[in-house]
C-alpha cells in the first residue's frame, strides 16, 4: 500500500473526501515529525510508539573497494509496535 492507496482507504472508511483524508494524513505525519524533532515520543495505545534513537559514529566499509569509511553519529526514528498491533498480525 502506498500513500495514495492509504488516502483512498482512509477516505472510504471515514466517509470523507480524498482531499480531507490527505490533509489528515499530512497533519498526522507532520505532528509526528515535529514531536520527534523536539526529542519527544508519540504513542498510540494499541498501535505503537515512535521515538528517536541515537546512533554512534562508526567505521564502515565500502562494499566495492573494501575501503574504510567514517560514518557520522546521527539520530534515527524508531517505531515500536504495540501489543494489540502485534496480536492482530498473528
Amino acid at each position: 500500500m502506498n500513500k495514495s492507496d492509504l488516502i483512498e482507504r482512509m477516505a472510504s472508511d471515514a466517509d470523507i473526501s480524498k482531499a480531507a483524508a490527505e490533509r489528515a494524513l499530512e497533519s498526522f505525519t507532520t505532528a509526528v515529525q515535529t514531536t520527534l524533532k523536539k526529542g519527544g515520543t508519540v504513542a498510540l495505545v494499541g498501535f505503537g510508539s515512535w521515538s528517536v534513537t541515537k546512533r554512534a559514529a562508526r567505521v564502515g566499509r565500502n562494499p566495492k573497494t573494501g575501503e574504510a569509511l567514517k560514518i557520522k553519529a546521527r539520530k534515527a526514528p524508531k517505531f515500536t509496535p504495540g501489543k494489540a498491533f502485534k496480536d492482530a498480525l498473528n
